[in-house]
């Protein structure tokens, strides 16, 4: 009898444990991952085009990516949201009605906000940065040009 209390009870704290936070994020080449932790997350592409992954930026080219909250529930059912036809924007698995108005609103809110951004480097004279010093440090077309098309992509993420 004790045993199956403890069995019950071991079952009952892993399906528990199931439903977490997931996050998303999305590799160089467009293809989004879902984790079930914040731990952080590096990536980059070698020479061959090889995308690699790692939980310390181990190499120098490693950059870290962005986890954004998807929503509760376990991996398997995001990645199963994730294969499906688009669902016309219907909650995702586990999301409330209330849930999905407030996520809705904070994509709206950072669609508009990337947008005011990269709007602003469009028609700004000239891109800087502000240095350690608190001294403007400006851009050359390059650096400016690869700012405002880093800032494109985003925004078109965060607007898709």
């Amino acid at each position: 009898m004790k045993q199956l209390a403890v069995t019950i009870a071991l079952l009952f704290g892993v399906c528990l444990s199931a439903n977490a936070d997931i996050w998303k994020w999305v590799d160089a080449f467009g293809k989004t991952h879902f984790v079930d932790t914040m731990k952080p997350i590096y990536t980059w592409v070698d020479e061959y085009g090889k995308v690699h992954y790692a939980d310390k930026p181990d190499h120098e080219d490693a950059v870290s990516v962005e986890l954004v909250w998807l929503s509760t529930g376990t991996l398997d059912e995001s990645e199963a949201q994730a294969e499906e036809p688009e669902s016309g924007g219907y909650a995702y698995p586990g999301e409330t009605a209330e849930d999905r108005a407030q996520r809705e609103e904070a994509e709206a809110y950072y669609c508009k906000r990337a947008t005011e951004i990269y709007d602003s480097y469009l028609n700004a004279p000239q891109l800087y940065r502000t240095g350690e010093d608190g001294k403007r440090e400006y851009l050359s077309k390059k650096d400016a040009a690869a700012t405002i098309a880093e800032t494109k992509t985003k925004m078109n993420e965060l607007c898709d």
